[in-house]
């Protein structure tokens, strides 16, 4: 392709782009010719192709001695054209997808979950039992907005062991964490504000921060936790508005906050007014806790998240929001606005599970048999030359770089045509300079299958993904 060719494309995605992103809607015009070449430094002439081209595809028209406007009518919105353009294999939601709903015939090291024979399906269906004989339970009508009392009251419990103080009055059940997540992002940004990630970070996070219509800055993750340079170059060149992170046990990266790095934070979103998510979902995998940016904080700007997807059942949809007291009115009036209530039934079932000493057994024996696996995964990996970026103490993940300059990418798609669902690096990373990463799921690496599907497919590599 030309050069002129290039830059013509190269406005033209730009149109698009703003189009899809609703920053151009229905009926806007677009800038003059004259200015759109300034902006994209381009000649006069390519911004005339440009425009002319988007006319023939009717996504634009003319108006003589007006200019050129918008025509197409908005598309319903989709969170693939809201992010950069991306190889389907390293797509976060086609990443997801496939982990979803690939068959019980597939290996998953790639998903963000126990494997269910790890989980504690005995109890469950016994509390499920015994709720069904249980006519105190509310079957039938809505729950109350803040949600499940007992439940509330276990939860300020647990938080109280971690440093933080959240009585029931700052405590709100959710759907799930996701659902907090989005709640809260409605209730703190509005389209246009900034949000700072971890690069690399949870990719649902991207995609949520997407749907909200924000501009999304990364700062890179070290071991203790962001990078408090970057993270302070950051609030100068920015000025987010919020931070989303997992302080404990990170995900991809296992990463956990280290004091210094906790204070020197707060210290900084003191500065610049910043307010920061910190979703603990991870909690319970810990052997000994790591610190909280909500205990540090007092919940004064930190809003403090989490539910019990990941240790207990996916099938129980519940999480938790604790926050300032003074914000818990507008985020029930939000909550009711968009989902109305929570699910009583999961919330008692929940209740249930937590309150007496099985989910404690349960998750020590989680935490004991995660232990032994993990020198056993790193040795099979480091024996196909895959190198762990950090050997984390606790948790299902391990952030890893491959051999030889290899495409993480390349290698999870040939590894998906032999049933094996891998996670790519570049899914996590807003910069996409994760490439030659991927974080693996110890927990479902039990299989042997798994390391020869790997070694096979970074054997196969074509020669030019090789440095």
């Amino acid at each position: 392709m030309s050069t002129a060719a290039t830059l013509t494309a190269r406005v033209m995605d730009q149109i698009r782009d703003r189009i899809a992103r609703q920053h151009l809607s229905q009926g806007a015009r677009l800038p003059s010719i004259r200015a759109m070449a300034e902006t994209q430094k381009v000649s006069k002439s390519t911004v005339v192709e440009a425009y002319d081209r988007l006319h023939a595809e009717g996504i634009i028209s003319a108006r003589r001695g007006s200019g050129y406007f918008v025509a197409a009518p908005h598309a319903p919105m989709s969170l693939a054209a809201l992010g950069p353009s991306l190889d389907l294999h390293v797509d976060p939601l086609w990443v997801s997808r496939q982990s979803l709903e690939a068959g019980a015939d597939y290996l998953k090291p790639g998903c963000g979950w126990l494997p269910a024979n790890w989980l504690p399906e005995a109890d469950i269906r016994r509390a499920l039992r015994t709720l069904a004989r249980d006519e105190s339970v509310n079957v039938t009508d809505y729950a109350g907005p803040m949600g499940h009392p007992p439940l509330r009251q276990i939860l300020s419990r647990r938080l109280y062991d971690h440093g933080i103080e959240a009585p029931l009055s700052q405590i709100m059940l959710t759907g799930s964490g996701t659902q907090a997540i989005d709640l809260l992002c409605r209730f703190l940004l509005n389209p246009g504000d900034t949000v700072l990630v971890d690069d690399p970070c949870y990719f649902n996070f991207l995609a949520q921060l997407r749907a909200h219509r924000v501009t999304v800055i990364g700062v890179p993750v070290t071991p203790t936790g962001p990078d408090i340079n970057a993270f302070a170059d950051a609030l100068i060149a920015h000025k987010p508005r919020l931070y989303i992170t997992n302080t404990a046990l990170h995900n991809p990266t296992g990463a956990t906050l280290s004091p210094v790095t906790a204070h020197r934070l707060l210290r900084l979103a003191q500065a610049h007014d910043l307010l920061i998510v910190e979703d603990d979902i991870y909690a319970d995998f810990e052997h000994t806790p790591a610190p909280r940016l909500a205990a540090f904080d007092g919940l004064e700007r930190v809003i403090h998240i989490g539910s019990f997807s990941k240790t207990l059942s996916a099938a129980v949809r519940c999480g938790f929001i604790a926050a300032r007291a003074d914000w818990l009115s507008s985020l029930i009036d939000l909550k009711i606005a968009t989902n109305f209530t929570h699910e009583p039934l999961s919330a008692e079932l929940l209740y249930r599970l937590l309150s007496g000493g099985h989910y404690r057994k349960h998750m020590a024996d989680v935490r004991e048999k995660l232990s032994a696996l993990r020198p056993k995964v790193l040795k099979n990996l480091a024996n196909l030359g895959i190198r762990p970026w950090h050997v984390p103490q606790a948790g299902m993940f391990v952030w890893c770089e491959l051999p030889d300059g290899a495409d993480a990418s390349e290698v999870a798609r040939r590894a998906l045509a032999e049933k094996v669902v891998l996670a790519p690096g570049n899914a996590f990373s807003l910069s996409q300079g994760a490439r030659g990463f991927m974080r693996f799921n110890i927990a479902q690496m039990a299989e042997g299958q798994v390391f020869g599907v790997l070694k096979d497919a970074l054997l196969t590599q074509p020669r030019h993904l090789r440095i």
